[in-house]
């Protein structure tokens, strides 16, 4: 049951990265993180909650999120203050040394006033109170330290807010807490597993990409490739990013060839990217085919109008090319003649940005933005 929602969420957050792609583009879907503006609109989360089972931990997606958790904390707390003043300080001391020294087991499932926060946290999320939420999870985490999925869920909330550094923080201590579980799992008989790290890692991984982390974003996706152990078009889609911003545009071609083999029936904005992959590869006719795809499918998006013009002019066609270049309005075109936004914004591989600035003096728009700059 927890998995429908999860891996709704987990398709939102894959995109993050691919329909990001028309950065330039006026609408870009609330359920798509950019993975190249400097501000990026956060996409949902999903951690689902099945009561009678596990938690499937969230799938990011940077603008939407789901969250659980409950109240009774306040009772809670008021009782063990008063059981605390009884105690001695000596005693207090010593019984804080002895958790320190051996920490309690990872917890998978929560229970009691934490599973009512979490619970009650979730739904919050449901109804896009993503700040209710987060106060809640925050309590989570602080009666349950040990509760993989409050951590993973304040993420979420973190995600949906834009705070992305913060957010990469708690994804960490949920795997740091993940990959406990299992070293335990595997010792002990009879303990509940957490079964999600490829989600955790994808969820990491897809932030970092969106954080200007590509080796890092590298590394959490292709662990999640590995654990997955089939193939997933939201991690490859994910994955065909990294490989593209870290340069191995080779590996980038086949991850981005599966994904778009596993959603054939609908053309994605990452498919756009995939396409200037094999143009970098030198793919000219295949990069064309996938374009023209594209093309009829989001024929007004700038990016995807210059990309295309950008190919018409590899295959001699300088008047098309000219003529395609030239349908973009023209504040948003001569976008495409600076240096910073097509390495920074858009993220251009480097022979489609060669391409383009042999495009850009052709119309003029390279004197124009220097006379801009000045």
């Amino acid at each position: 049951m927890a998995n429908v929602l999860a891996t709704t969420a987990l398709l939102l957050l894959s995109q993050s990265a691919q329909v990001a792609a028309f950065v330039t583009t006026p609408a870009v879907p609330k359920t798509c993180i950019d993975s190249r503006a400097k501000h990026t609109t956060p996409q949902q989360l999903y951690a689902t909650l099945d009561d009678n089972s596990h938690y499937d931990s969230p799938a990011i997606d940077l603008s939407n999120t789901i969250i659980d958790d409950r109240r009774n904390f306040i009772k809670s707390i008021v009782s063990l203050g008063l059981a605390a003043s009884s105690i001695p300080t000596a005693a207090l001391a010593e019984d804080a040394a002895v958790s320190a020294a051996t920490p309690s087991p990872v917890q998978v499932v929560a229970i009691g006033d934490t599973k009512k926060l979490f619970n009650e946290g979730r739904a919050l999320e449901a109804q896009g109170n993503i700040l209710a939420a987060q106060r809640l999870y925050i309590k989570v985490t602080k009666i349950s330290p040990r509760f993989i999925y409050g951590w993973a869920n304040l993420s979420n909330t973190l995600v949906a807010q834009g705070q992305l550094n913060d957010a990469d923080q708690t994804y960490t201590k949920a795997i740091n807490l993940c990959e406990e579980n299992l070293k335990e799992a595997e010792e002990s008989f009879g303990i509940k597993r957490c079964d999600d790290l490829y989600l955790l890692l994808l969820n990491r991984g897809s932030v970092r990409l969106n954080n200007g982390m590509s080796k890092e974003a590298l590394t959490d996706l292709q662990k999640a490739n590995t654990l997955k152990a089939r193939p997933d078009a939201v991690i490859l889609q994910n994955l065909a990013r990294a490989q593209e911003l870290n340069s191995f545009y080779a590996q980038s071609d086949k991850s981005y060839t599966t994904a778009i083999s596993m959603t054939a029936n609908e053309v994605s904005p990452f498919w756009l990217r995939s396409s200037m992959v094999k143009y970098q590869l030198n793919d000219i006719n295949g990069a064309m085919d996938l374009m023209k795809r594209v093309e009829n499918r989001f024929p007004e998006a700038p990016e995807v109008r210059a990309a295309y013009a950008v190919l018409l002019l590899a295959k001699g066609d300088e008047d098309a090319a000219r003529k395609k270049f030239l349908e973009i309005p023209d504040r948003q075109r001569v976008k495409y003649a600076d240096g910073e936004f097509l390495e920074k914004v858009v993220a251009w591989p480097s022979a489609m940005k060669e391409g383009l600035s042999t495009l850009t003096k052709a119309v003029g728009d390279s004197s124009q933005e220097s006379q801009n700059q000045q």
